[in-house]
């Protein structure tokens, strides 16, 4: 992250200015207000656009997941989205500007050994809803993105990261945990993230897009669904589809 904040800081552009934000820290998030809105030429103008992309993943089976790793997802990916827009949306109202929340495919389908970060995207779908539904009155926009896998392009997860993830998980399981389902069964399932994880785009830039459509379109979309044409239409049948039917395809 701070090599990040560092590379912006270098283009030195008049345009744009870095702050350290922690959307768990609600002291950090009334700084940040504060700095916003003391930047802005006009406060009761207010800020035109807000972009919730701070996310955290992990991977497990729910009984290989702990309550401490559920709380910890969802810190981030769900109440770090709801605390950080609650604090910028007077500003956001003011300028009758756009919120820009950036959900995934998985938090319109669920998906196994991913709960504790599917239940977290879920809930980012429903909060950016009934946010829609309230400030429509108040001419603001609420749009979503649902990006498909972009682990590739993202280093969220590498081979050593995905085995440390495991390794961890199985030195906390309960002993008749891992009596019942055995190493092989926890082997394989690593297998499977590794695959997915390097089957990903490593290009961005349908996100980046859709991103600025929404900030900068006067009829942006509601949903966005930056993905592969596979995710995509896996998506839709999921959603879609009777669920005996579409888990019988994609999941059993």
């Amino acid at each position: 992250m701070k090599t990040g904040s560092q590379e912006l800081d270098n283009m030195k552009s008049e345009r744009m200015r870095t702050i350290q934000l922690n959307v768990c820290n609600s002291q950090e998030i009334e700084q940040a207000v504060e700095h916003i809105g003391a930047s802005l030429k006009d406060p009761q103008k207010g800020l035109w656009g807000l972009v919730n992309n701070a996310g955290i993943s992990t991977f497990g089976e729910v009984e290989f997941t702990s309550m401490e790793t559920y709380k910890e997802v969802a810190e981030v990916n769900l109440w770090g989205t709801i605390r950080t827009t609650k604090a910028f949306l007077p500003l956001i109202r003011r300028a009758k500007g756009r919120v820009v929340n950036i959900s995934s495919m998985m938090g319109r389908m669920g998906s196994p050994a991913r709960s504790s970060y599917c239940i977290t995207k879920f809930g980012v779908e429903a909060f950016s809803d009934c946010l829609r539904y309230e400030m429509h009155p108040q001419g603001v926009k609420i749009c979503v993105v649902e990006p498909g896998n972009f682990i590739g392009a993202t280093n969220l997860y590498t081979p050593e990261r995905i085995k440390a993830i495991a390794e961890k998980m199985w030195k906390e399981l309960p002993e008749t945990v891992r009596k019942d389902y055995g190493r092989k069964y926890l082997d394989e399932q690593i297998t499977k993230m590794e695959s997915y994880c390097s089957g990903g785009s490593p290009d961005t830039s349908p996100v980046i897009n859709s991103i600025t459509h929404a900030l900068t379109s006067s009829s942006p979309y509601t949903r966005y669904h930056p993905m592969d044409y596979y995710w995509w239409l896996r998506v839709q049948i999921m959603t879609h589809l009777p669920a005996a039917i579409a888990d019988r395809i994609y999941i059993y």
